[in-house]
């Protein structure tokens, strides 16, 4: 294919003002006296800057070609362009040939995004399907801004730092947490990052320490069926830029200062910022798919060819698979993962199906895959917050089998193997109990610390904790693929009636499932994380794959906070104590088998020192020990369909047990204030059905 555009045409050329440049950094640099541009190429055959006034401009307003002989130095194409400022938008257009069999894509009619813009503006007229076709993009496509990183004043913020044994993850979509009209945000800043910097009042008065936000870098809204919307943003197009419609402010550079502002005010409140990243694979898609980036700069380097080299791998779902062991990719990965903590001052990251790293160009595993080696060793990187999704879509597992020290792990066994013993399925209870203690089982073997597991119910793929409860089944109509996408494998139970009923015997049994599942993440050794909106029920009426709705079956019902304001203070009070242990600088370094040597009194039945591992067993007791506290702590969980009497341990001295925790009790007694638990008179504990029960006393 040859360019329809060229110097010729534009308005005017800077060509004669422009000077070599430097091949580093990557990207589109800000000087005092202009901007460096560097992007990597190495099949193309010439390489044009493209300058616009406007993101919906069909024509650009400058064209810069670079030079191939003066301003490529090996397959780094960079010149300098003097007078250019932040805020500038910008594109690219690649020459070379389009050649599937032999894995190049080039167009020189799409105009490209740059693979390191810091920004992204998308025009009003943004058209997926005009990006894969034939013809000119411009007034179609994204396109990306000049940024200058130094230009905001951070008044002394750095990330925080915040120790993972006092970490509390709330995963929440940035847009869904305050895009409904009952949030209480105001018109213009609901479902952006303004809006939730307004509602970090409600995060604080539930207690959780980190918000992990689902996808935030620039996503196409547009990567769905026909009739929805892309919701959860797992599309990426960009690596640095944060996502343009969750700001309020639509000036070019407006997305990058409002997600500062936001990461900036987060901490000011003592929460730390997760971020969602999905380096596993693109918006670009398989061979049908658009060109918008990658595909359109260098096809055969950023992506996963299978042996016909026309087609994508697909190891993700998704159509494509990046090429994340390749120089320049993992360059590109490290690069930005520095980027969002140095600059955008983020405190960690969550990897959407990680194991893809794993994966050599060929989708083999490896046994030491180098960029995830890249991340786990890099020196501006330690202290953060680094998190698998340890497994793909195409059949890698490795929870408990991920590489490196410091990475820890969605412990999706955590969540499978509690669902299943707390709805009532016969032989869970060893692997609960394994669970409850960290998943020894699982990472025992590493001797690393109990929060290398994640503990989580419910994540934004899957029910939510009341659907959980609600539901037996999937219920995915709206979703326009005949009910067939999701997981069917959900172990729910939907305590009698499928869906919402006013029956209050049902409700009740609901309510206290969902504070079960609730007691038991948040008490069990590990990591916790829980799920926007599970501490007030929210509800996607049985879809376990919203994805593709942006509307009010997926935003945050606040009305649900006086509707439920009993499991809502029930999660508070309980992280309010977790948060209280004394947890120094020695136990932090403790490992998982420590903690359990120092801790663990014994496994209890409903005869003291007889836990019943059969697998016809639905109940289980533990006693704990907490020498920093001078603390005993006896956990009783009662799966059974019926009540048990539990004996519960003599004390010394004439000492008494207190109930904090029994959610068979209606609220406000189901738990109380730790410091006011009442004293149990008996030697025994009539523990409801379906129920967790949680005894302390002083040593």
């Amino acid at each position: 294919m040859l360019s329809n555009l060229s110097l010729a045409n534009s308005k005017r050329s800077l060509s004669t003002t422009t000077t070599r440049g430097m091949t580093a950094p990557l990207g589109a640099t800000v000087t005092r006296d202009g901007v460096n541009f560097s992007v990597f190429s190495r099949k193309a055959t010439a390489v044009e800057i493209l300058f616009f006034d406007r993101e919906d401009d069909a024509k650009p307003t400058d064209v810069i070609r670079i030079d191939p002989v003066t301003n490529r130095t090996y397959h780094y194409w960079h010149v300098f362009v003097p007078g250019i400022r932040a805020g500038q938008i910008y594109g690219y257009r690649f020459h070379g040939p389009f050649d599937p069999a032999a894995g190049m894509r080039f167009d020189p009619e799409k105009v490209l995004l740059d693979p390191y813009g810091r920004g992204v503006v998308v025009p009003k007229g943004y058209n997926r399907d005009a990006a894969r076709g034939h013809g000119d993009s411009a007034a179609t496509a994204m396109k990306s801004v000049v940024v200058d990183p130094t230009a905001y004043d951070w008044e002394g913020d750095m990330p925080l730092r915040r120790p993972s044994t006092q970490t509390i993850v709330y995963e929440m979509h940035v847009k869904g947490f305050t895009r409904n009209p009952n949030s209480g945000v105001g018109d213009k800043t609901r479902g952006t990052y303004r809006g939730l910097t307004e509602k970090i009042p409600y995060l604080q008065e539930l207690g959780i320490t980190a918000v992990e936000l689902l996808p935030v870098f620039q996503f196409d809204a547009q990567d769905c069926p026909p009739g929805v919307v892309n919701y959860w943003g797992y599309q990426p197009v960009s690596f640095f830029a944060p996502h343009q419609a969750y700001s309020s402010c639509q000036d070019p550079l407006g997305p990058v200062d409002e997600f500062r502002d936001m990461v900036k005010a987060l901490h000011r409140a003592g929460i730390e910022v997760i971020l969602d990243v999905v380096f596993n694979h693109t918006t670009e898609g398989d061979l049908n798919g658009p060109t918008l980036c990658l595909r359109g700069v260098d096809n055969s380097a950023y992506y996963i060819l299978e042996e016909d080299r026309s087609h994508y791998a697909d190891y993700t779902g998704c159509g494509n698979t990046l090429n994340s062991n390749h120089p320049i990719v993992r360059r590109m990965i490290v690069d930005s993962l520095r980027y969002w903590v140095e600059v955008m001052h983020v405190d960690g990251f969550r990897f959407d199906l990680a194991s893809i790293l794993t994966r050599d160009s060929s989708g083999n595993m490896m046994a030491n895959p180098p960029v995830l080696w890249d991340i786990e060793s890099d020196p501006h990187l330690a202290g953060t917050k680094i998190i698998a999704e340890a497994w793909d879509a195409a059949g890698l597992y490795q929870v408990g089998s991920f590489v490196g020290d410091s990475w820890r792990e969605w412990n999706g066994r955590f969540r499978d193997d509690v669902r299943s013993f707390l709805r009532g399925d016969d032989g869970y209870v060893r692997c609960f109990a394994d669970r409850l203690l960290g998943s020894i089982e699982i990472y025992g073997h590493k001797g690393r610390e109990a929060e290398q597991s994640i503990n989580f119910i419910t994540c934004h793929d899957g029910f939510t904790l009341n659907d959980l409860v609600s539901y037996n089944q999937k219920h995915n109509e709206a979703n326009d693929d005949s009910n067939r996408d999701g997981a069917d494998d959900n172990r729910s139970g939907n305590c009698g009636i499928e869906g919402a009923t006013d029956d209050p015997e049902i409700e009740k049994l609901r309510n206290r499932q969902v504070k079960n599942f609730l007691t038991v993440t948040l008490m069990s050794l590990g990591l916790p994380m829980i799920t926007m909106g599970d501490e007030v029920r929210r509800t996607q009426h049985g879809n376990n794959n919203a994805y593709c709705h942006d509307d009010e079956s997926t935003w945050l019902d606040w009305s649900l906070l006086n509707k439920h304001s009993d499991v809502h203070r029930f999660v508070q009070l309980i992280i309010r104590r977790r948060l209280m242990r004394d947890v120094g600088p020695e136990q932090r370094r403790m490992t998982l088998a420590q903690w359990l040597d120092a801790g663990i009194k014994g496994w209890h039945g409903v005869k003291l020192n007889q836990p019943d591992w059969n697998t016809s067993s639905h109940s289980i007791a533990l006693s704990v020990q907490v020498p920093s506290e001078n603390l005993l702590v006896y956990f009783i969980f009662n799966a059974y369909w019926e009540p048990l009497d539990f004996e519960i341990p003599p004390l010394d001295q004439g000492g008494s047990w207190r109930r904090w925790i029994d959610t068979y009790l209606d609220s406000p007694q189901d738990i109380v204030a730790w410091e006011t638990a009442p004293a149990v008179p008996s030697h025994t504990y009539r523990t409801g059905p379906r129920s967790v029960v949680v005894l302390w006393a002083n040593l």
